[in-house]
């Protein structure tokens, strides 16, 4: 059933007639009455900016919205309830496991889908239905669209991430902190977007991850997953070093079968290329080569890696560097999009690598087969 969505059930509404109005939130967890078939859970802190994006998106689809506040000092709260949340509250303690267990505590719903406050639902709301999420039990991954800023435009890359939990299942890990459960898991296509990487976001978080990251990793040293995660906070503020230095230790403990080894092999290329550090970054390429011949994100950061180096040494850029770049471009578009590897950012298979072949084609002074990858790249781009 369908809380009343005129005010959140811990408020008091005198026009509100639903049995949470007439008993109240603790009895009616007690009788089993909020019982519902899904459930929208949020942890959040000073989301003010967001939030109504968030529950709006997601009220179509589900029939409860959870909101657990660790410590608004805005507007969330009241934007939350004004959405028809039921809000509660939680006293932080630098755990996020703690906190989304808690809200799924809160939860009597027979699933529950877990959203941030700066992500929404961007389409697939169908895979929803009752006719996905039925009677069989699984751990539902749907792909999370992350926008973030690049050269004066936004770019995004998609990461599927365990969103989907059925009743019963909860957290461990102080941060990105992942589902405790052997349950089998599926691939939902719900999209979902993220603004969290934008600069404005990032300027205010700033800091944050970075020391819950380092006091989990100070209890578990060898996570390879961790280590990713810290080496990609130090790489998103550019403070290069340190994040090889995380991202060298994360492959030496990371297994092939990690889904976030793609983004972690892409982020110690970047990270190597700029840090200038060609050669070295281009033998770390050749070795890891062979594992992502399906990759073109892969294919589209050595090509990068390529033409900056082509341009620190123009000496070898014409006869060596370039046409190695040229068919990593080339091999990218063989490949096409591949959005189910993690880390994997739109266009790299398409638009962006046509536009990068125009561009060599165009700065080698060869008009024609310029013309032909701004061409196809416009075309690509227009057909999403």
């Amino acid at each position: 059933m369908r809380y009343c969505r005129h005010q959140a059930v811990n408020d008091v509404n005198p026009a509100c007639t639903c049995p949470g109005r007439r008993q109240g939130p603790q009895a009616l967890r007690e009788s089993g009455i909020n019982d519902c078939r899904l459930a929208l859970v949020v942890i959040a802190r000073d989301e003010a900016a967001g939030i109504i994006r968030c529950l709006e998106s997601a009220a179509p689809f589900v029939d409860a919205m959870l909101l657990l506040d660790t410590g608004s000092t805005d507007d969330t709260v009241a934007l939350a309830r004004a959405c028809g949340a039921e809000v509660h509250h939680f006293t932080w303690c630098d755990d996020f496991a703690a906190a989304r267990n808690a809200a799924l505590d809160l939860s009597r719903a027979r699933w529950n889908l877990i959203l941030d406050a700066d992500e929404w639902i961007a389409g697939g709301g169908d895979h929803l239905a009752e006719t996905v999420l039925g009677a069989d039990r699984f751990v539902g991954r749907v792909p999370v669209t992350s926008e973030f800023d690049l050269q004066g435009g936004v770019e995004s890359a998609t990461s599927w991430m365990p969103r989907i939990l059925p009743a019963g299942v909860r957290y461990s890990g102080r941060i990105h902190e992942q589902p405790r459960s052997d349950l089998r898991r599926v691939h939902v296509p719900l999209r979902v977007s993220h603004a969290g990487y934008r600069q404005t976001e990032l300027a205010r978080k700033r800091g944050r991850n970075r020391a819950l990251l380092q006091r989990a990793l100070a209890e578990t040293p060898a996570d390879a997953y961790l280590l990713y995660q810290l080496g990609k906070d130090y790489e998103i503020y550019r403070e290069y070093p340190q994040a090889m230095h995380c991202f060298g230790q994360a492959l030496d403990q990371a297994s092939a079968a990690d889904s976030f080894r793609h983004d972690l092999v892409l982020r110690m290329l970047y990270s190597l290329k700029q840090s200038r550090q060609f050669e070295q970054a281009f033998r770390f390429a050749e070795a890891e080569m062979p594992n992502w011949q399906h990759s073109p994100d892969f294919f589209f950061s050595l090509g990068d890696l390529l033409l900056d180096w082509a341009m620190e040494n123009p000496a070898t850029a014409v006869q060596e560097l370039l046409p190695l770049a040229e068919s990593c471009w080339t091999r990218c578009l063989e490949i096409g999009e591949r959005p189910d590897l993690e880390g994997s950012v739109h266009g790299r298979g398409s638009h962006l690598a046509a536009h990068n072949l125009f561009v060599l084609y165009d700065g080698l002074g060869n008009r024609e087969r310029a013309e032909q990858y701004r061409t196809l790249a416009m075309q690509l781009k227009a057909d999403g």
